[in-house]
């Protein structure tokens, strides 16, 4: 298990960004968060399996809900976190 953070800029926050992130998380099975920041980006924190699942949640995040517009996501691996699931703060 690896753990990931990922900042997502753009149009994110007050478009329900948040919840979407969650809820393709939970399909995935992904445990972590996702989190405002005062910058006006978006910071997903997460567990994978494997590091080539990272490009395919980098996909789904540029993909995001209707009314928001994603201009980059940056990643990079951190060091392992554990949580039992998965939590929009």
């Amino acid at each position: 298990m690896r753990t990931y953070r990922f900042i997502v800029k753009g149009r994110v926050q007050k478009v329900n960004y948040r919840r979407y992130v969650q809820e393709i998380a939970f399909v995935l099975g992904y445990v972590g968060y996702v989190e405002n920041l005062k910058d006006g980006s978006v910071e997903v924190v997460t567990n994978m399996d494997a590091e080539e699942e990272v490009e395919f949640f980098v996909t789904k995040l540029y993909e995001g809900p209707l009314f928001s517009h994603v201009l980059s996501v940056e990643y990079e691996k951190i060091d392992d976190t554990i949580f039992n699931n998965f939590q929009k703060r």
